[in-house]
């Protein structure tokens, strides 16, 4: 008995493993969770999240201009947080939130404008000239 034999064209025919969104045999959600960039996590450590015992959260609320809007704070881990870590940091995105932050980039930019966490979503169909609202 040897093990079966795929062929590479057998191969190719297969469905994806996994895909954005794709529900599980148990009938739920799987979502890829989003990305946080090294210069994220680095500016957290530059502002002592950790010390002080908090986290960066990343939230999606109703509102804003284009339909929803990023909350972006300084908080503590809650029991159904995702929690992201790196660098002896961590992000927290709540489970409300995180079907709309599948494989988004969570990144820390500084322009000349000023300096902020920014989030490119690849979920959102628009959003405004701020950067914290944006429309699915």
């Amino acid at each position: 008995m040897g093990v079966p034999f795929l062929s590479v064209l057998s191969l190719l025919s297969m469905p994806p493993i996994l895909e954005t969104n794709q529900t599980c045999k148990a009938g739920k959600m799987l979502t890829l969770p989003p990305i946080v960039t090294p210069r994220a996590f680095e500016r957290l450590a530059e502002i002592g999240a950790a010390a002080q015992g908090k986290a960066l959260r990343i939230a999606v609320e109703g509102g804003g201009c284009s339909g929803f809007q990023y909350e972006i704070d300084l908080d503590e881990p809650k029991a159904d947080d995702l929690i992201l870590e790196g660098a002896g940091e961590k992000v927290l995105i709540d489970a409300v939130s995180l079907p709309f932050l599948t494989q988004a980039t969570i990144d820390f930019s500084e322009e000349l404008i000023g300096a902020r966490f920014v989030i490119n979503n690849p979920n959102a169909s628009s959003s405004c000239g701020c950067g914290t609202s944006f429309s699915i």
